[in-house]
């Protein structure tokens, strides 16, 4: 024989709304608690890698700067064999053109000297630019890494404290939306994102919304106490509970998110 479904009333989906509402809450408080912290972490381990990059791109500079001294060194002793060799033939010819030529190519050569030499001190300078740049960006880097760990090791122990019952708050979320129905859920979640402090479900107190001092008709207050039709603040948009429902499901979920 199959079972009879159980229909739910309105009092047992307010209920579970209410419910929905008080974990929806204590997420909002574990997440508040860590703030901007998750972003700052984002945004400090780019800093970092860019640092990073900028100082292997620094390393990179200077080993081509380098190298390019050496080569400059290389080719100022290449100048000097030619010298060398042109002025050991000078003591061999036997006529003044063959002479005055090789006398030209040793200028040259002399030439090609300074001016190699002039490239080098040019890229000494750029060397000596370059690690400065690289003191600075080191300096900067070494900064940002310790304050990086801080934020981390923060961010680890607000986590640790708070990651699993985030997950089994969650969990129950989801458990009170199947139980509040579908198109109320929606209505719930529409009314949550408009508002500040993400309170879409409120209690009646001292004849009005809760945090609304427009005060809500004693015949509306009945029809809200009697549990019987979703009602909602005309002035806020969210849905209405009685104080003692309320106070009843604050004291349920109190020991529901206790045993978490």
């Amino acid at each position: 024989m199959a079972k009879k479904k159980v229909e739910t009333t309105i009092e047992d989906k307010l209920r579970a709304l209410y419910n929905l509402q008080l974990v929806d809450t204590r997420i909002d408080e574990i997440r508040n608690v860590r703030g901007e912290l998750p972003l700052e972490v984002e945004d400090l381990d780019a800093e970092v890698a860019g640092l990073d990059k900028r100082l292997s791109n620094l390393g990179i500079e200077v080993t081509a700067y380098e190298d390019e001294i050496k080569a400059k060194k290389l080719g100022i002793e290449a100048s000097k064999e030619l010298i060398k060799k042109y002025n050991e033939q000078q003591k061999n010819v036997r006529n003044n053109r063959a002479y005055e030529s090789l006398t030209k190519e040793i200028e040259y050569q002399e030439l090609e000297i300074q001016l190699a030499e002039k490239q080098i001190k040019q890229l000494k300078a750029l060397i000596e630019q370059k690690n400065e740049s690289v003191t600075e960006t080191t300096t900067k880097l070494d900064e940002r890494k310790n304050h990086l760990q801080h934020k981390k090791d923060e961010l680890d122990a607000i986590l640790a404290e708070t990651q699993k019952e985030e997950e089994l708050l969650l969990k129950k979320s989801k458990e009170y939306e199947k139980k509040a129905d579908e198109r109320l859920v929606n209505a719930y979640q529409r009314i949550r994102t408009s508002v500040k402090n993400g309170l879409a479900i409120v209690s009646v107190e001292r004849g009005a919304s809760g945090g609304s001092f427009f005060t809500i008709p004693p015949q509306v207050q009945m029809e809200i106490a009697a549990r019987k039709k979703i009602i909602t603040d005309e002035h806020s948009g969210r849905i209405l509970v009685d104080k003692e429902l309320a106070e009843e499901q604050e004291t349920f979920m109190q020991g529901v998110i206790a045993s978490i």
